[in-house]
């Protein structure tokens, strides 16, 4: 007996030494798909999503001046010991030629500090005329306001919430209180608003057509099938570029499009097609519209033919079967292929910047203006975390539709 159970030890023993060398070579082959991973994936991902917090461009440069501002409430201006470390900031900045910076930072606060900076540090004397609060007012009558020392103060670092809260058309006052943004400079919560009425859009349209195409290829005999699968996925082969190019070509007002429905009769003049929201969705809806048929089709599959034909049998009418018996079984299907769809589309870029006009560009415009026109890294990061925060509750809540939808099937 005392036998048995010390070979069983040592069986179960050998199996726990086996399954931790499987283990560890499982983890040892997946080390370098982990590692290029996190190199060239995450690691860029979470540097450019830092810069919408980070904020080190005038601190370094204004050190005094930051140092003056510590104790500064912003209810009226700063005394003049922060005048005269405002004085000794820009002069040392101008001669060590680091000035740009700060000036392009406070920029993206208020338009036209850059200018306030520049001229200051330019015209600047040596010594004060009077004191540094006259000298610098009489210089600038924007050194009289304490709306340009807040700016100053709220660009201490080396973390900030400015770039977020202009992403949302909220700001700072010279207190530290949020505000709304002037209704001159609050567009991005309609960008928002309008990057998820276009992708919204484009979803219901791509459900709309692509719901039929699912279940005509999976219905059909398998040589048929393929033959019409190969033209769903014909799209794939063509570049983007190239398929919102034709696009331009076919809805232009001489194009295609306007010349059936002219030559039909059907309009009296042509229609303007492109460069407006009716192009983006059509355009959009072609390239999108395989990633809703795929998932639907592998749904579609797996229904057994026999469920609509026990329907029937039961006396249930065409159209009440499928959408109690058949309809049903496909939401997981539909659930992907919309998920899928409107995340993709929320992040388009080509397609609505040559199809669309000035009032179609979605958020992903803007942030390719400020990563390669201004150079305004903070506010790109800082528009492309609240889109992703956006998607990621999509899927949040999609995944919560899921599991309960699963939890009242079992």
């Amino acid at each position: 007996m005392t036998a048995l159970t010390e070979d069983s030890t040592a069986i179960r023993r050998s199996l726990r030494r086996a399954g931790r060398r499987r283990r560890i070579e499982a983890w040892l082959l997946l080390a370098p798909l982990i590692a290029f991973l996190l190199l060239v994936f995450v690691a860029p991902i979470a540097g450019m999503l830092w810069r919408a917090v980070d904020d080190r461009d005038v601190g370094p440069i204004m050190p005094r001046t930051i140092a003056a501002l510590a104790d500064w409430h912003g209810d009226k201006l700063p005394g003049e010991a922060a005048f005269a470390a405002l004085a000794a900031d820009l002069a040392q900045a101008r001669a060590d030629k680091t000035l740009p910076t700060a000036a392009r930072r406070l920029n993206y606060d208020r338009n036209g500090y850059r200018t306030v900076i520049t001229n200051t540090a330019r015209k600047l004397p040596d010594s004060p005329r009077g004191s540094w609060q006259e000298t610098l007012t009489a210089l600038d009558p924007a050194w009289g306001s304490s709306e340009i020392w807040g700016a100053i103060a709220r660009a201490a670092g080396p973390t900030t919430d400015f770039y977020l809260l202009a992403a949302l058309d909220l700001r700072r006052d010279a207190a530290g209180a949020i505000l709304a943004s002037p209704p001159d400079e609050a567009i991005y919560r309609d960008v928002f608003l309008r990057t998820f009425l276009v992708a919204l859009s484009v979803t219901a349209l791509c459900l709309v057509i692509g719901f039929p195409v699912a279940y005509l290829l999976a219905t059909r005999p398998p040589r048929i099938a393929n033959i019409l699968m190969i033209l769903v996925l014909l799209p794939f082969w063509t570049s983007l570029l190239v398929r919102t190019t034709a696009w331009v070509v076919l809805l232009q007002t001489n194009g295609v499009v306007n010349e059936i429905l002219t030559g039909l009769g059907l309009v009296g003049e042509p229609l303007q097609l492109v460069y407006n929201r009716v192009g983006v969705l059509i355009a959009m809806t072609h390239v999108l519209l395989p990633y809703m048929i795929l998932p639907l089709y592998s749904v579609m599959r797996s229904i057994p033919p026999a469920h609509l034909r026990a329907a029937y049998s039961l006396g249930a009418r065409p159209v009440g079967a499928f959408l109690r018996v058949y309809l049903p079984q496909t939401l997981p299907g539909i659930g992907a292929g919309a998920l899928l769809v409107f995340i993709l589309a929320l992040g388009y870029y080509i397609t609505p910047a040559l199809v669309g006009g000035p009032a179609d560009q979605m958020i992903s415009w803007f942030i390719a203006f400020y990563t390669t026109s201004t150079v305004n890294w903070g506010m790109a990061s800082a528009l492309g975390l609240l889109l992703l925060v956006a998607t990621l509750a999509l899927y949040a809540v999609y995944a919560r539709l899921v599991g309960a939808d699963r939890m009242r099937l079992g």
